[in-house]
């Protein structure tokens, strides 16, 4: 990189880099110096086994799901309540120590590294369901309470929460990601479904977005406070509490499996489905990859094309009129072996290509990583966008069968890389990159649902603009003047 410098330039360029590496070496010194300083204050606040300095303990907490590397903080809290999250923050603000909140580590875009270390607040031990309103259809969760727990909770009450992101996810984390998944098409995203949350800011002040224990379904009471914490990946804030829309369980699922000649004749399906009106609850796709993989995977005999897998909840009588709408619709798109079920069993067989799909990618290459990347689009670019992703997943020598939410426009590149390939890691890299500003130029987003993080900051600015990156800036600069709040993610900043 030097060779091309003059002489002095390449002097100055050299010195730069030893100024930065004092000016680092110097920091990471400070802050060790500081996490030192107050071990004391943070067992007093939550007690000598909920503060680890053990380097497995902390390499666990320094990653999640993506292809980012480890980097772990310096110290791992393990709060069981607010009021320890909020002493431990004050404790960190006063010191000018980095806060990273962590909820199951199943991200995938780098949001939980520790990049200018600090203490990481793992929220498992906050594991309470309170506050559940039947008649209401809302309760109120703890970080430590994830998606799975919260049904079983909920199982004898006919009531449930329907956003599914796949992994078993805390629900607090899947807030301050703004999850969706399967059901998001009729469910909406978490995004919908928050009603109100309890946050702890850098300082340690406590606040509640729609005012403390409220529930309406809805407001137009002042700013959306709510939804500037949906979404904002533990950069403001540690979600503490969070109040959900719940759903009555529908009183009959019927699953559907489609097979289809073309990317096209799928999508068209989709979307002549939703103009019909029908309150389809999922609609999946997965290519011809992805089907091939999940056959060999689960032993199963899915012709290997585009295929849809659909899923309606309704009635008995309303779901007969569901189905035989959707499949005339299917048929008349080239659709072909159209399966359909009812009895759980059944339901379950059919879907179980789609449920396997992350596993059955990464069976393709065993000893190899699976790293998932989405974006959205509007669903009439669909076609184009994964013809073009499919060419250039060929031409880049990559691995990388699609899965997708195709109801809402978004989709999925399983990745099967090998990490120790740097070759390899940097032409996913690029792929990535390309993907995204594909769905950009279609009028999309870069991120349908796994967030921004680490890997897509750079993305974020192209997206939405250099002045709205402004005010995204001014929020987070008046509700974390130190920067101390995850620092690195979602705005790009200062490192």
């Amino acid at each position: 990189m030097l060779l091309g410098l003059t002489p002095s330039r390449r002097l100055l360029s050299v010195r730069r880099s030893l100024i930065q590496c004092r000016s680092v070496s110097s920091e990471n010194t400070a802050r060790k110096a500081a996490v030192d300083r107050v071990l004391s204050a943070f067992r007093s606040i939550c007690g000598e086994d909920c503060v680890s300095l053990g380097e497995a303990i902390r390499e666990q907490h320094g990653k999640d799901e993506s292809v980012h590397k480890c980097r772990p903080p310096d110290v791992v809290v393990f709060p069981r309540c607010v009021e320890e999250v909020s002493s431990l923050a004050k404790v960190c603000h006063d010191h000018n120590l980095p806060i990273i909140p962590f909820g199951t580590g199943t991200g995938l875009e780098g949001g939980v590294g520790a990049v200018k270390g600090g203490v990481c607040f793992s929220l498992r031990n906050m594991e309470q369901i309170l506050d559940l309103h039947q008649e209401d259809f809302d309760v109120t969760v703890e970080p430590g309470v994830t998606r799975k727990t919260l049904n079983a909770y909920l199982r004898d009450t006919g009531l449930w929460f329907p956003v599914d992101p796949g992994a078993d996810a805390s629900l607090c984390g899947m807030a301050a990601t703004s999850a969706s998944g399967t059901n998001a098409v009729r469910y909406g995203t978490m995004r919908e479904n928050v009603m109100n949350l309890e946050v702890v800011l850098s300082n340690g002040t406590v606040i509640h977005t729609a005012g403390k224990g409220r529930r309406p379904r809805k407001t137009s009471a002042g700013y959306n406070l709510t939804n500037l914490f949906v979404g904002s990946e533990g950069t403001l804030g540690i979600i503490t509490k969070t109040t959900l829309r719940l759903y009555g369980i529908p009183e009959s699922m019927v699953s559907a499996v489609c097979s289809f000649p073309s990317v096209q004749a799928a999508v068209d399906s989709t979307v002549q489905i939703l103009q019909a009106g029908v309150p389809i609850a999922r609609i999946e796709f997965l290519d011809d990859v992805m089907i091939d993989a999940c056959n060999k995977f689960s032993s199963l005999s899915y012709p290997v094309t585009p295929t849809l897998f659909l899923e309606f909840h309704g009635s008995e009588r309303s779901l007969e009129e569901q189905v035989a709408t959707a499949e005339e619709i299917t048929q008349s798109n080239e659709g072909s072996d159209f399966q359909w079920a009812q009895d759980a069993e059944t339901r379950n067989r059919l879907w179980k290509a789609r449920r396997d799909a992350w596993y059955a990618a990464q069976a393709l290459r065993p000893g190899c990583k699976a790293y998932s990347t989405d974006v959205c689009v509007p669903l009439s670019r669909l076609p184009q966008i994964i013809v073009e992703t499919k060419k250039d997943l060929l031409e880049s020598r990559l691995t990388g069968p699609i899965a997708g939410h195709v109801g809402d426009g978004n989709f999925h590149c399983l990745m099967v890389v090998d990490p120790n390939d740097p070759d390899e890691l940097h032409r996913v890299h690029l792929f990535t990159e390309r993907l995204a500003r594909r769905a950009l130029a279609m009028d999309g987003t870069c991120t349908g649902e796994h967030g921004v993080g680490l890997g897509k900051r750079t993305l974020l600015c192209e997206e939405v603009g250099p002045l709205a990156i402004q005010v995204m800036q001014g929020l987070k600069d008046s509700l974390d003047p130190k920067n101390l709040m995850n620092p690195g993610k979602v705005l790009k900043g200062e490192l």
